[in-house]
């Protein structure tokens, strides 16, 4: 198997995974429900399924965390986070870490410690499991969750690789993960659906709705063709009640344009991502909007946020009342709250136009998708703001307009249409405008929005 990254080291002492015919038949023999069918029971009973971010380094506290949850806040769906020595296949480095202090990692090094005691992990709680992690290149973690029993994996070529990785060339990427999307349609065959979600979250902030969903769009194009047959689109919220209302009522319109009707689109929202609040009761505030932004979107699964976000990796008690702070967002006393539904129409029909704006031309180019894709971010055509990776331009400069919807101050080499443009302008302020100078300001202003809304002094 050719490696996108140099390892550090092999995994130590994990024996070789299972076939997987022998993966499937032990997913088969758990007693226990996909994510797939999870997310299928919740939304045809009109809940919003509640999933928390969750992973530490050693195997007896991650047990602990999973159990914990499940017992006192009983999400949905439960997530093994992995460590970022694992994401970038350093397995060297998270051994040694392991054997000095689990401590240090930042989250599960599932490739580390196996498959077996993954299936420790899956054994010992009822919900099923989602991988989610950050690598341009998870084939092997992909092996190891998979033999696990876990029947979710995050990720993709272009959204695990440009956010996060400053070298790592995108047409590496894109193979390596159309490597994991090919073994998910082998699994699919032998009767196991993985659902395969796209991080449209990108680099989590300001992130203009049109460039999330073009990019996941792509990304699960390239997956359908190599055999998903599940691919949620998740959405990061930007804060703006109808654009973000807006964005998750458009996926369903997308998958159904792009994707086709035999694959399963779920959508999802990544509750907000930027600076938190400091004060526990402004961030539960903005924990449980975030909750009733999914909802009224029409969102199937929420990825929840604690009151703990502005200190840093939260307690397991933090993400227990996070969870039961979002799930009451699924009350049907809330059925009642509608938002206006003639601006989100409108709004929708701008995210949608410009979305078929970026994705039309690379799919219409013909050949080799993941070719376009690679030509398209070199030439600007496709980008992503606030990038680590030399192969983005990071030329787009996002900024609010006037009643906090996040537009382009600069849409750099993207291929709007001068329509597009005009109305783009229309809606942003005019002291948006103007030099570069004016406009990183506005960006950097952005940084405490939800903290300055509340009107909390910034650190």
């Amino acid at each position: 198997m050719k490696r996108v990254l140099p390892l550090d080291g092999a995994p130590a002492g994990a024996p070789a995974p299972p076939s997987l015919r022998e993966s499937a038949a032990y997913i088969g023999q758990l007693g226990k429900p996909t994510v797939e069918q999870v997310l299928r029971q919740a939304h045809g009973s009109g809940r919003v399924a509640i999933q928390p971010r969750c992973g530490v380094g050693g195997h007896g506290e991650m047990t602990r965390l999973l159990t914990t949850l499940e017992a006192q806040a009983g999400p949905d769906v439960l997530s093994v986070t992995i460590d970022s020595h694992t994401r970038l296949l350093r397995f060297g480095q998270a051994r040694r870490a392991l054997l000095e202090n689990p401590a240090d990692l930042n989250g599960y090094p599932l490739v580390t410690h196996g498959w077996r005691r993954g299936r420790e992990l899956n054994e010992a709680v009822s919900a099923p499991l989602e991988v989610r992690h950050g690598s341009p290149d998870a084939r092997l973690l992909f092996e190891a969750a998979v033999a696990s029993g876990i029947t979710s994996f995050e990720g993709g070529g272009i959204s695990y690789n440009l956010p996060y990785s400053k070298a790592v060339p995108l047409a590496e990427s894109l193979a390596a993960w159309e490597a994991v999307d090919r073994r998910c349609g082998e699994l699919a065959d032998l009767g196991v659906i993985v659902d395969r979600e796209l991080f449209g979250t990108l680099t989590a902030v300001l992130v203009p709705p049109s460039i999330s969903l073009a990019v996941s769009v792509l990304e699960a194009v390239l997956a359908v063709r190599a055999g998903v047959r599940c691919v949620s689109i998740a959405y990061p919220q930007g804060g703006h009640l109808v654009q973000d209302v807006a964005a998750l009522r458009a996926i369903p319109e997308l998958a159904a344009r792009y994707l086709g009707s035999d694959v399963l689109v779920p959508s999802v929202l990544h509750e907000f991502m930027g600076v938190f609040p400091r004060q526990r009761g402004h961030a539960e505030d903005l924990i449980f909007y975030g909750a009733l932004v999914a909802r009224l979107g029409g969102a199937w699964k929420v990825i929840t946020k604690t009151y703990q976000e502005a200190a840093g990796i939260p307690e397991t008690e933090a993400n227990v009342e996070g969870l039961r702070l979002a799930e009451r967002a699924n009350s049907p006393l809330l059925g009642f709250v509608t938002v206006d539904e003639e601006r989100v129409g409108a709004e929708r029909e701008r995210v949608l136009a410009e979305v078929d704006e970026l994705v039309a031309p690379v799919l219409g180019r013909g050949g080799d998708l993941k070719a376009a894709i690679v030509e398209a971010f070199a030439e600007g055509r496709l980008d992503i703001p606030f990038s680590a990776s030399r192969h983005a331009r990071s030329e787009i400069i996002p900024g609010r307009d006037r009643e906090g919807a996040i537009r382009y101050l600069s849409a750099g080499s993207l291929p709007f249409s001068r329509r597009t443009l005009r109305h783009n302008d229309e809606l942003l302020d005019s002291h948006s405008r103007g030099p570069i100078g004016q406009m990183l300001q506005a960006v950097t202003a952005d940084i405490y929005y939800f903290p300055d809304l509340f009107g909390e002094p910034r650190p």
